[in-house]
């Protein structure tokens, strides 16, 4: 899955971070290169999607540094898709691409001829391949996705997860993948890191 060398996409050092004076996460060094996709795995509440929005820059007050080289894209487990507008315009708007570019993307994830339709036209399912579409479409160096195949049967998260693959073959984006399925991270990753203790530590 791997698609070359060179510097560092995501260069994370986190000595920790608190909530409301309860520590969440403790030291935590984590990097990411081109092309490289890790899975990011452990109990629910542990505090992988905390991780993920520090490095989103979505979680001020953290202590440490974050770098990351190049445009970030986050898919969250919710879909955070424009209700107003239609799957065209969620995609020009905030991946800032053509409608023809946009006509393309869609069509890479099975929503071809859906473009004047609305989020609320779509099944969960189909949401999650705009989502992902919207994610590519920016031509990120960094891709987040948090949990981005729960609550779907596994027929349909074995299609999901093709797509992605597709999406991601020769792309160069590197990515951090949220899941609990420890399936889904054997199939999708390169390696597998594992978020525990209390506060929460990478431990393999």
């Amino acid at each position: 899955m791997m698609q070359g060398q060179g510097a560092n996409v995501l260069s994370l050092h986190l000595r920790g971070w608190s909530v409301s004076g309860r520590a969440v996460l403790g030291e935590i060094a984590l990097s990411l290169g081109p092309g490289e996709t890790v899975a990011l795995v452990g109990p629910s509440g542990i505090g992988k999607t905390s991780l993920l929005r520090i490095i989103a820059g979505l979680e001020p007050g953290y202590d440490g540094q974050c770098t990351v080289s190049g445009r970030l894209a986050m898919v969250f487990q919710e879909p955070t898709l424009l209700p107003w507008k239609t799957l065209t315009q969620n995609l020009c708007l905030t991946a800032r691409c053509s409608e023809r570019e946009a006509e393309t993307w869609l069509a890479r994830v099975g929503l071809a001829g859906r473009g004047a339709d609305v989020p609320g036209q779509l099944s969960l399912g189909q949401q999650r391949r705009l989502s992902l579409a919207r994610a590519f479409a920016a031509e990120p160096a960094l891709l987040l996705l948090d949990e981005p195949f729960v609550s779907l049967d596994p027929a349909l998260a074995d299609e999901m997860m093709s797509v992605f693959e597709t999406l991601r073959e020769g792309s160069g984006v590197a990515t951090l993948l949220v899941t609990h399925v420890e399936a889904e991270a054997k199939r999708l990753s390169d390696r597998v890191i594992r978020l525990a203790g209390s506060p929460a530590r990478i431990v393999g």
